[in-house]
Parts: structure tokens; sequence; C-alpha cells
């Protein structure tokens, strides 16, 4: 099976593909919504504040010094 990804510029086209999916030639599917962008808003939006660039540097510092000293 291969995947497409295609841009529809004319209507008509749309009407083609729901026909060939009715004919079980092809499967349609829309786009997740609940993507990497969404789950990243919804976490933004309960969080207070945003990290700086210096908290998000040092908590990666800490968590690569944990694996490392295994």
């Amino acid at each position: 099976m291969d995947t497409l990804l295609i841009n529809i510029l004319d209507p008509k086209a749309t009407k083609l593909l729901k026909d060939l999916e009715e004919m079980e030639l092809i499967s349609i599917q829309k786009p997740s919504e609940d993507g990497f962008v969404s789950v990243l808003k919804k976490l933004r939006s309960i969080s207070d504040s945003t990290p700086t660039l210096e908290e998000i540097t040092a908590e990666v510092e800490s968590e690569r010094k944990k694996r490392y000293d295994k």
C-alpha cells in the first residue's frame, strides 16, 4: 500500500476521489488534529509561565547527567 499527500486544486477532483472510495479502490483519511502542535498548545495553556532558555538548559543537563551516570 502506498500513501500519498495530495493537494486538490479543482473541486471536481474531490468528487472523483469520493467515487474511488465508494468503489473501495482507495481509502480517504482526514489528517488528525491531535498532533504535536495541539499537545504543545494544551500544555502551554495550563502553565502559568514559560520557562526561560536557562531553565530549559539546566533541566536538559540535569537529565543528561542522570542518564549518563548510570
